[in-house]
């Protein structure tokens, strides 16, 4: 049998993203040895496709907004399926780790005060989002990069995971392989941090790069963690669907931020028709008061009376909108909607979404400044995830933790648009800190079984000794799955049919195939990724059936509304033997002092 390479660490990060980064920057300053995998190279991190912007309550722009005024938009965006204490963790620390970035190096744009500037988003009641054009993640990848690589830690690259392993209940190290040339490699590990991202690889159409196959999810469950509220999957509204070649590729929400129109083949702006009883009163409800914020906007005055254009209502009433529009006829040419920013001042278009400028002109041959953009929705992001200790970042495996989009609880049925940036820095701190706390409990290293690596190494081998179906055919029966049966609308009778094909897949997927060699092979890359991928759809499938609400990002044909006593819960899967289980467990009590923060007819200053 193949031989491997042997690496020991006392804390392994998984994900070399924004809070993997962060994570193992911590932990390496806890005086502990750490070893950081990246899947892909080092600084092609998915985090640089979060273009718009940080959340956080500075309030540079804005003296009104403080961090319970952030704690409540998040809150009231999730649908109040938060975890209360991730999202006051989040709320409260936020601006400490923007300003640590800045002490990094981190360049952000500036208020003439030579503040860090803070742009509109939906759902936030203020200009939150500290930026830097519409590069923002890249910028934080590039800061959270440099500083990391004077922290000693080893780095390895094209690397990917294929199974966590256990000293008894308590997690010992990982398995995986290099992707250059398949040679297989063991990790021996007191604490393990999975920041692998999201599943966005499951659709057809999505936002996502070709990392995000739900590898941690997959990994965590495998190992005995629970995955919580997946049936909560983020399409995010504007995603361009012109040419076929990079059809779901993102257009970031800064585009609104700046004052981007959404309009139909009427030329209608039909947002104002999507505004949800509940939240109407914190939009404009005509086109005049929505040009006031704009004039607003435009002038760079520092802050605004006005209400906000209904273009910047939560992702999930937008992508809904959107969709509605295209199905009832009045969509675009090539089967989206108009998003206009055209009539602005070139100069100031340029200015203000550089990347978009040029990703549509070299990519569509479109010049966003002549001509509105075609948009619709993508994949984009899925709430759901691991289940972690607020504080802590662990889960209910001893010794694995969780950070970043692969985890779960922070925001609710629903994320706010900035609120990720600011989650990676937050939880990636707070799982480095968790790591190394629980590294100097533990004490001695965990053994590693052999016959568990053996068997993880034989796993990866079968692929090439059966004659089985290809992966890519069943990659595409999976795409068809999602898209038709659990989509941005969902009813009980597909997903059950959606479920039911899932089911005979997984048990396909055991027996596929691939030939060559391990150099550079992606069909054998395909075939691991796809159990990982196989786990995600059928949690999000189970989950969607059993929430018979609708709920943020959860829509229901065959149950529209909310149901009170369905907020109180959330959807828990995990492994028993080889199936999976489904459970309702209740969301913590949230303390008085912060209910009452809902109370407020109006925020308290900062």
């Amino acid at each position: 049998m193949p031989d491997y390479e042997v690496h020991e660490h006392d804390v392994l990060v998984i994900g070399a993203g924004g809070s993997g980064l962060r994570a193992a920057i911590e932990a390496s300053a806890q005086g502990l040895s750490v070893g950081l995998v990246s899947k892909s190279l080092l600084g092609k991190a998915h985090t640089v496709m979060a273009e718009g912007g940080v959340a956080a309550a500075l309030a540079n722009v804005d003296e009104r907004d403080n961090w319970e005024v952030h704690f409540c938009d998040t809150m009231k965006g999730g649908k109040m399926l938060n975890n209360w204490r991730m999202a006051q963790l989040h709320a409260q620390e936020a601006p400490d780790c923007v300003r640590e970035l800045e002490r990094w190096g981190a360049v952000f744009d500036r208020t003439q005060e030579g503040k860090i500037l803070q742009r509109a988003f939906g759902g936030h009641t203020y200009k939150r989002l500290c930026h830097v054009g519409d590069r923002t993640g890249l910028e934080m990848i590039r800061t959270l990069q440099d500083h990391s690589v004077h922290q000693g830690m080893s780095v390895y690259m094209e690397c990917t995971i294929s199974r966590l392993l256990k000293d008894g209940d308590k997690i010992a190290g990982a398995f995986g392989y290099f992707r250059d040339d398949g040679r297989y490699v063991l990790f021996k590990a007191k604490a393990v941090i999975l920041a692998t991202g999201g599943v966005g690889r499951i659709y057809p159409i999505t936002s996502n790069s070709w990392e995000y196959t739900a590898d941690g999810q997959g990994l965590a469950y495998d190992a005995g963690a629970d995955l919580i509220d997946m049936e909560f999957v983020q399409f995010h509204p504007t995603g361009m669907v012109w040419p076929p070649g990079v059809r779901g590729l993102l257009v970031t929400e800064a585009v609104r931020g700046e004052g981007g129109i959404l309009r139909n083949n009427k030329k209608e702006r039909f947002m104002f028709n999507y505004l949800p009883e509940s939240t109407r009163k914190d939009y404009a409800d005509d086109e005049a008061e929505a040009e006031r914020w704009l004039a607003d906007t435009l002038s760079g005055k520092l802050k605004t009376e006005h209400k906000r254009p209904p273009e910047l209502s939560t992702r999930d009433n937008v992508a809904r909108a959107i969709y509605t529009e295209v199905k009832e006829g009045r969509g675009s040419e090539h089967g989206g909607v108009y998003l206009d920013i055209a009539y602005q001042p070139a100069d100031r278009v340029k200015k203000k979404l550089p990347s978009m400028y040029h990703q549509f002109k070299d990519l569509a041959d479109v010049d966003i400044t002549a001509v509105p953009m075609e948009v619709g929705p993508t994949m984009h992001y899925i709430m759901g995830g691991i289940r972690v200790d607020a504080d802590t970042a662990e889960t209910r495996v001893p010794g694995l933790f969780a950070a970043g989009e692969c985890s779960g609880g922070m925001h609710g049925s629903n994320r706010l648009g900035g609120n990720s940036l600011s989650d990676l820095i937050v939880f990636g701190r707070r799982a480095g800190r968790g790591a190394a706390d629980y590294v100097r409990k533990v004490g001695t290293a965990p053994k590693v079984d052999e016959a568990e690596v053996q068997h993880a190494l034989n796993e990866m081998e079968a692929p090439f000794a059966r004659n089985g179906s290809s992966p890519y055919e069943l990659q595409k029966e999976m795409y068809k799955i999602m898209s038709e049966h659990v989509g941005i609308f969902r009813e009980e009778k597909e997903l059950k049919i959606g479920i039911e094909k899932l089911a005979d897949l997984r048990k396909r997927v055991k027996e596929v195939s691939t030939k060559g060699t391990k150099a550079y092979n992606p069909g054998w890359h395909l075939c691991r990724d796809l159990q990982n991928m196989i786990i995600a759809c059928e949690a999000i499938a189970r989950s969607a059936l059993s929430r018979t609400e609708s709920r943020g990002a959860h829509s229901r044909l065959d149950y529209t509304e909310l149901d009170e006593k369905q907020g109180h819960e959330n959807t828990s899967v995990f492994k028993e033997g080889d199936e999976m289980k489904l459970t309702k467990t209740h969301l913590p009590e949230m303390p008085q002092e912060l209910k009452s923060l809902f109370e407020k007819k109006e925020p308290a200053h900062a």
